[in-house]
């Protein structure tokens, strides 16, 4: 068997790995939960679930893929030891698989937004840009051109391996994704009127502290981590023994946490600078956000015009980051299955996953009859995905990690074989927050999910 391959340093597995949690989930989602959600009281419980629930969710996945040195359904299987629980790997690769078709889509109108961002199109009144969305997604050309596109670009860094593909690419993508972001907070910061924008999000008022908000920010700090997804799991399959799982998972979450507040200082001083209410849900990126531009920077329209496109260069930066370690999943597990090539099986997650698209993309308009239970093939596989697959694969993962898997294993991973002896103490906690709090977590947002709750 050859050697497998492992990221190059330190900074590397930082990067990737950071890369894959750090997405749309954090650029587009998690504003518009917050904003929804009351602003500062939100990004509180948020970031304490990343500390108590996500955090070791991270880690057991890494326990699992370091310890497998495979795909995720093979690092699964090896751990199962040929019980029904290997199940889980498979069930982490077919989500990971399904959310890369439709999750293509969303870049894919990310690309043509800095398309016409580049060609000074986006400029108009509110319902220009309402009618202009409307307008591309249900296109019948346009959405899958871009998807194809970047998903050829994900491609060609995934084809060239880990040290030289996704570690090379996540070494310039997320400096750069961090620069944009900062000049944008900073040109933001400074409109007038900024300052109530900050004060949203740093300023909690407590009488917006509901339960909804709760678990609202329960479910964001598990969607905007990449858990169960298999993302993790794979890239920690080339993590390398020496490797701290603990600091690393901690250092991923901090860099979250970091790039979901930074998101909110972009677009909330931005968007009460020109009026508009920060609860503008899902379609704040796509149809708020360029409204909010060309508002606030009307009488710069130089400055509004780089802004603009900045930002949606960023928004196309962070989806293909996540891109990358999606299609990876996939990737590992056809290449290790199958025993071909690298190129072959990247080639398959390509092609397989830009019909996925398509079709989802053609069943937001475009071509009738793309509608299953009431939903669009889109809105379906977004449903599937990321309210039962998720969440019951992260609860199936806390309760295999915690209770089947013989803590040994999981106490040798966690401390490095014991080379890590100051982490034995922490230890205790990670298995008591795994065994119990995290899987009822998750199971409350489950049920809420699903309005059984």
């Amino acid at each position: 068997m050859s050697e497998r391959a492992n990221f190059g340093t330190k900074l590397g597995v930082i990067l990737a790995t950071a890369g894959s949690a750090v997405g749309l989930g954090n650029v587009w989602r998690f504003p518009y939960m917050a904003g929804e959600n009351g602003g500062a009281v939100f990004i509180m419980i948020y970031v304490v679930c990343v500390l108590l629930l996500g955090i070791p969710c991270m880690i057991s996945e890494f326990i699992v893929g370091r310890n497998g040195r495979a795909n995720t359904a093979r690092s699964f299987r090896t751990l199962a030891g040929g019980t029904p629980w290997a199940v889980l790997g498979y069930m982490g690769v077919l989500t990971g698989f399904l959310i890369t078709g439709y999750y293509a889509v969303v870049s894919g109108w990310c690309l043509q937004y800095v398309w016409a961002s580049l060609l000074g199109h986006l400029q108009g009144d509110p319902e220009y840009f309402k009618t202009y969305f409307a307008d591309l997604a249900s296109d019948p050309v346009r959405p899958i051109l871009w998807t194809v596109i970047i998903l050829v670009v994900t491609y060609l860094i995934i084809e060239h391996g880990v040290r030289d593909g996704i570690e090379r690419a996540s070494k310039l993508l997320m400096p750069t994704l961090f620069i944009l972001l900062l000049i944008i907070v900073v040109a933001a910061c400074m409109l007038p009127g900024a300052q109530r924008g900050i004060e949203f999000l740093f300023k909690p008022d407590f009488s917006k502290l509901t339960g909804d908000v709760f678990l609202g920010a329960l479910g964001q700090s598990f969607y905007s981590l990449s858990i169960a997804m298999g993302c993790l799991c794979t890239y920690a399959s080339y993590f390398s023994k020496y490797t701290n799982l603990t600091k690393s998972a901690v250092q991923i979450a901090v860099i979250d946490c970091m790039v979901a507040i930074l998101a909110g200082l972009m677009i909330f001083p931005a968007a009460f600078s020109v009026g508009v209410e920060p609860d503008s849900g899902p379609s704040l990126i796509f149809i708020t956000l360029p409204n909010v531009f060309a508002q606030a920077f009307a009488a710069m329209p130089v400055v509004g015009y780089v802004i603009s496109l900045l930002f949606f260069v960023l928004l196309s930066l962070a989806a293909l980051t996540s891109l990358m370690s999606l299609h990876e999943v996939s990737t590992a597990f056809f290449q290790e299955e199958l025993r071909t090539t690298r190129k072959r099986a990247a080639l398959l997650v390509t092609v397989s996953t830009g019909i996925i698209g398509a079709f989802c993309s053609l069943s937001l308009g475009a071509v009738d009859g793309l509608a299953f239970f009431g939903k669009t093939l889109f809105d379906l596989f977004d449903f599937v995905t990321g309210q039962i697959f998720l969440p019951v694969v992260g609860f199936l993962t806390c309760i295999f990690i915690g209770w089947v898997v013989p803590h040994k294993v999981v106490r040798d991973e966690f401390t490095n074989w014991g080379k890590l002896r100051d982490y034995g103490a922490f230890f205790h906690v990670y298995l008591f927050l795994i065994k119990y709090v995290c899987p009822l977590a998750i199971l409350i947002i489950f049920l809420h999910q699903l309005e059984l709750l």
